[in-house]
This record gives structure tokens, sequence and C-alpha cells, in this order.
């Protein structure tokens, strides 16, 4: 789960709603469509982004640079 905002818009309001985000979402799978109701977008912020370049290219980077070292 990552840092993301949500962009709600209801019939007489628009606003954003800060909450973690799976990054299963952007690609369609973790939610049904009645869940997307009233939203209009959502997207991971920038802390959200880092952290999951962090977890998707960081973290094995150092475990695979990491077992070289060890052999």
């Amino acid at each position: 789960m990552f840092d993301g905002e949500i962009l709600m818009v209801e019939p007489h309001r628009e606003y954003i709603i800060q909450t973690n985000l799976s990054l299963s979402y952007f690609i369609g799978i973790g939610y049904e469509d009645a869940d997307m109701v009233h939203v209009k977008d959502f997207y991971l912020t920038f802390k959200g982004v880092m952290m999951a370049i962090i977890f998707i290219a960081g973290l094995p980077a150092i475990l695979a640079y990491r077992s070289t070292l060890k052999k």
C-alpha cells in the first residue's frame, strides 16, 4: 500500500481523500465498478511513487548486489 489521493466528484462538491492505494488499482484489479461511482481520478503522491520505486526496483537490486558480494 502506497500513499495516494482519490479525487471525488459529487453533484455539488469536489474533494480529495488522502488514503493508501494498491498498485493493482492502476491495472484494474482489486475494485468493483460500484466502488468508483463518484471517483474522478486516483493517483499516487510523490511519497507513494518513491516508495513504489524503492520496493519494486530498489530492494531487489540491493539484495542482488549483496548476494554477488557474498560469493
